[in-house]
């Protein structure tokens, strides 16, 4: 019962929350265009979402990772409060070494003093779900020790509960639950979550990461140490650096970074088209450079993955993008995408073909992570839902570029990412045309031209025959066989109905039987349950009965 009551609470507490902020356009698709320069209601809406940020802290650990998503995802968010979403803190009161040492004793198993020759009391950074110290293994080994809070799963767990049944709510009942479908955005949400808060998804992502990057000699990833790692506790190699924000003008002139920038933004783009990884907590905080000039990267909890098709499709997006292919961009959308019943197929063309020019003709630099976002808001304008990949691509390049503004400002991001990505299409060509590629093409055909005889030998025979059947599957189990089920029950409720009506009047007019206020008490009876059935039939109807689900459509249909 206290269970309930504190789900309950809470559940009016989040609901409370994204309430003031309807208006504004939180999690509704609304207020998708960007406000003018001039608007006079910058000011207020600057300070509204500051505010909205600030309430996303105080309600706990899911509430900020929610933040840092909605930042990538600028069709659920109006457009100005992107800014401010990026700088929410994910920051807390350090717990003291004793805890410390009380989780790691339960994590490990034995004392920590065992295991660790000297943790550093002081944490190198303390967040809502974990804290990160430096500590020394007993053969010298310097390593970080990352704990999680106590009980912080718990909570994140039942935030995450909550805001599922909300988002499904929110989907059966509104019109633009329906449209950005937030249930299946919200799982996601917490997929990532459920994985973060398990330390060895985060260590097998390093060691992936790393077995990627090895070919990059001037990017490193810390290696976990797998015999000290659980679901609550991560302990990896301790690389020295400072974020990549805070470098100087000073460092930069002493030190050659453009080199290590160049690497770095074929790094994340193999990561993304080649091994199909996305890092979904995408910030400059987890980039550092190193004394030695080398880049690290670091925090690799949250990585959504791409499947392969996909992948190919966001490769021809974005290499149209920045070749400034503006038709391309707007086919390989509809593809990834799902057009909705009110896709306006060419206002959409339109639009997106005007977003891509005024990027290629921009005279100042421009950003490809803008543009990708920007494609994101147009494509959803006009009745496109694009996935949720799209939106952290445009994060991750808008990233990119700010790192790349603080480590060598003089790198040209659009030809780096043009000529990068020009390598790998011929790297995909060449793949294609290799030996083991055209054998499995020849095998294909030569089981198609070995069966298509006698399958067409077969369906001849069937027309010859009249035995030809089209069976259309799932129409049994579709919403059309439900509903005309339903009229059917209608129909004969009525009629069922209108006979007791009807048998009622006529008994009514004899004088038979025992009586009920002057009628014969039969006839009253069947009145009586005609009235209550014919009641109980408006009311379902009034209470059930709701419009169909607007027609949606993948992009391959």
């Amino acid at each position: 019962m206290n269970d309930t009551m504190q789900r309950l609470s809470r559940t009016s507490q989040i609901i409370a929350m994204f309430a003031r902020y309807r208006r504004a356009g939180i999690m509704t698709g609304f207020d998708l265009g960007e406000l003018q320069e001039d608007d006079p209601a910058d000011a207020d809406a600057d300070a509204l979402a500051e505010r909205f940020v600030s309430d996303l802290e105080a309600m706990g650990p899911a509430f900020v990772k929610l933040g840092q998503a909605l930042s990538t995802r600028p069709d659920l968010v109006p457009a100005s409060w992107i800014a401010a979403l990026e700088r929410i803190q994910d920051d807390a009161t350090p717990a003291p070494v004793v805890d410390i040492e009380a989780l790691l004793e339960a994590e490990l198993g034995v004392r920590a003093s065992k295991v660790f020759a000297e943790i550093d009391p002081q944490p190198m950074a303390a967040a809502s779900l974990a804290q990160v110290h430096r500590a020394v293994l007993h053969d010298g080994r310097v390593v970080a020790l990352k704990i999680q809070r106590p009980d912080v799963a718990t909570t994140v767990r039942s935030d995450l509960d909550v805001l599922a049944r909300l988002a499904g709510t929110a989907d059966a009942l509104t019109d633009a639950g329906r449209r950005l479908r937030l249930a299946d955005w919200i799982a996601e949400f917490r997929k990532a979550m459920v994985n973060e808060l398990d330390y060895r998804i985060e260590a097998e992502n390093l060691d992936r990461f790393g077995r990627h990057l090895s070919g990059y000699e001037l990017l490193r990833v810390p290696a976990p140490l797998w015999d000290y790692v659980t679901p609550r506790l991560l302990v990896m190699d301790w690389i020295d650096g400072i974020n990549v924000t805070r470098i100087t003008g000073l460092r930069r002139t002493e030190l050659d970074t453009k080199p290590v920038t160049r690497q770095l933004l074929c790094a994340y783009l193999d990561q993304v088209f080649v091994h199909g990884d996305i890092h979904a907590d995408p910030h400059p905080g987890n980039v550092l450079l190193c004394p030695d000039g080398r880049i690290a990267l670091i925090d690799l909890g949250m990585v959504a993955t791409i499947p392969p098709r996909q992948r190919e499709h966001l490769l021809k997006l974005v290499f149209a993008a920045v070749d400034g292919r503006g038709e391309d961009v707007a086919r390989e959308l509809v593809v990834l995408g799902t057009r909705l019943e009110d896709f306006d197929e060419a206002a959409y063309v339109r639009e997106i073909s005007q977003v891509v020019a005024r990027y290629s003709a921009a005279t100042r630099r421009a950003s490809e992570g803008r543009m990708v976002l920007d494609l994101v808001r147009r494509a959803t304008e006009c009745g496109l839902r694009t996935p949720p990949e799209i939106s952290l691509l445009g994060k991750t390049l808008l990233n990119l570029e700010r790192v790349v503004d603080a480590l060598a400002p003089e790198v040209d991001v659009r030809e780096q990412i043009e000529s990068h990505l020009q390598s790998l299409m011929r790297d995909r060509m060449r793949k294609a045309f290799s030996p083991a590629s055209l054998a499995t093409e020849a095998l294909e055909l030569q089981e198609l031209v070995r069966d298509a005889p006698r399958k067409l030998s077969d369906t001849l025979s069937l027309m010859a025959a009249n035995r030809m059947q089209v069976r259309l599957a799932g129409l049994d189990d579709s919403r059309l066989m439900e509903n005309l089920q339903k009229i059917a029950n209608r129909i004969a409720s009525a009629v069922v109905i209108a006979a007791l009506l009807l048998s009622s009047t006529q008994l009514m007019r004899l004088d038979v039987g025992p009586r009920m206020l002057g009628y014969p008490a039969l006839a009253v009876l069947m009145f009586i349950i005609a009235a209550v059935l014919g009641l109980v039939l408006v009311i379902s109807a009034l209470r059930y009965d709701r419009r169909a689900r607007p027609q949606e459509r993948s992009g391959s249909e």
